[in-house]
């Protein structure tokens, strides 16, 4: 860790940033609970917004994962963690995330190997009481998320803090390259970075990070609940009753209309619609409902154990339900993923080509710029720009064989090992032998 770090102007920035947090932190407090009112979960263990979790573990890797995405893009590294005689603490803000580690890693946490605990708010105070409570061995922060004091206080205790399976995407890179160029400034506090591809490498280094290796993207390795598999394939026939399926995954608010009026243009088909995030269930309940689609509630269609006795005659399946994507996936013969058709971006495509499954994403993919760009090469991504070229790839989809989402998928895993074997030189401050593991990650 350089002591040239932080510049000037940034050391004034954090001064400026750390009397904003005390003046504001009353705020942030009432919009957890207002949160709350829809997601009980976010007025939950307050404490550990402050940093006073209950440390039932010492010297953990931490991994922080935001949100459900994230969390679900580290398991796979965190089972291989937990392999080789890791214990983990993970992090959160929001319940999605939070409540899908508890999930994943239920008999781990009970045999007290995983804690699962809210990510402090940005304080100097709260991570303070955080790190000394569990003295981390280090940090890996998921993607791209970069908060000044919890960058400021592990460079404090020298916790080792690492971006991982981070990309920094073109928009958010010229965005934070220009003016002061602070938020790009602060990429320079983290001790390295795992990154998806060597166009990644180069943008974080641009702006001030050292220490990076290319690791590539970990949902590739991410495990696939074979018992969601299982009841899709039971319940598939008597729910679709033969029909084209389409799955619409992580779709969020304001592309609702979009979406339905394609399913009401469309004719003798069947879609899984899957909203982003819970809190939005009932609206787009009461949308489906508004355009006179004939719809059912997972919530209310489907047992526990994903069957039912009796189906009525539906044209769409509600997916109102955390943590059975691919029980919706396995239903379809392509998926759509949301978030294309708003500014702020399109959603993970992975999760669909893990399942083999063609995909459609709409004109918005900065976001996921890699694998979308390299799938869409590829043939095994449709990239539509507008609502007539959706609605035609719906109905008259092209052909992918499933060999090609196969030899797609097989060249863009292995990124658990890759991270495994660039940690040991991540954590001494020096490149892999010879750059093999830079080289093994490729230019992906």
């Amino acid at each position: 860790m350089t002591d040239r770090f932080p510049p000037f102007r940034l050391r004034m920035a954090l001064l400026i940033y750390a009397l904003a947090w005390w003046v504001l932190l009353p705020v942030a407090v009432v919009y957890l609970r207002l949160r709350a009112r829809k997601d009980p979960d976010y007025g939950l263990h307050m404490g550990e917004r402050f940093g006073l979790a209950r440390a039932t573990l010492r010297q953990p890797v931490w991994v922080h994962a935001v949100s459900l995405g994230e969390m679900r893009s580290a398991t796979p590294l965190i089972r291989a963690l937990l392999e080789q005689g890791e214990t983990v603490l993970t992090t959160h803000f929001t319940p999605a995330g939070r409540r899908e580690a508890i999930r994943e890693f239920g008999t781990e946490i009970a045999a007290g190997r995983v804690q699962v605990v809210w990510v402090p708010f940005d304080t100097g105070f709260a991570y303070a009481q955080f790190l000394r409570r569990f003295a981390p061995k280090y940090g890996l922060v998921m993607e791209i998320e970069i908060w000044p004091r919890m960058i400021m206080a592990c460079r404090a205790r020298s916790v080792p803090l690492f971006m991982c399976n981070a990309q920094y995407p073109q928009k958010s890179f010229d965005k934070d390259m220009s003016g002061w160029g602070l938020r790009a400034a602060l990429t320079g506090g983290f001790a390295g970075g795992f990154v998806k591809s060597q166009l990644q490498a180069d943008r974080f280094a641009a702006a001030g990070m050292a220490n990076i290796h290319v690791t590539g993207e970990l949902r590739f390795d991410q495990p696939i609940p074979h018992a969601q598999l299982a009841a899709a394939v039971k319940l598939r026939a008597r729910l679709t009753q033969g029909r084209p399926t389409f799955t619409l995954t992580s779709v969020v608010q304001g592309e609702d209309a979009i979406y339905i009026d394609m399913i009401r243009r469309t004719k003798d088909a069947f879609f899984v619609y899957v909203p982003r995030a819970p809190e939005r269930f009932d609206d787009v309940a009461g949308m489906l409902a508004d355009a006179g689609v004939r719809f059912a509630r997972r919530s209310e269609l489907l047992d526990a154990e994903l069957g039912a006795d009796t189906l009525p005659q539906i044209d769409v399946l509600l997916g109102d339900s955390m943590g059975e994507m691919y029980f919706y996936l396995a239903l379809c013969d392509r998926a759509i993923v949301g978030g294309g058709f708003v500014t702020k971006g399109a959603h993970n495509i992975i999760e669909p080509l893990a399942l083999r499954k063609p995909v459609i994403v709409g004109p918005h993919i900065w976001t996921i710029a890699y694998p979308a760009d390299e799938a869409i090469a590829a043939g095994v991504c449709h990239h539509v720009q507008d609502e007539a070229e959706l609605l035609a790839a719906v109905t008259a989809p092209v052909d992918v064989p499933e060999q090609l989402i196969a030899a797609f998928y097989a060249d863009h895993a292995g990124a658990v090992d890759r991270t495994l074997a660039a940690l040991p030189h991540a954590l001494a401050g020096r490149p892999a032998p010879d750059g093999a593991v830079e080289a093994s990650g490729g230019d992906i």
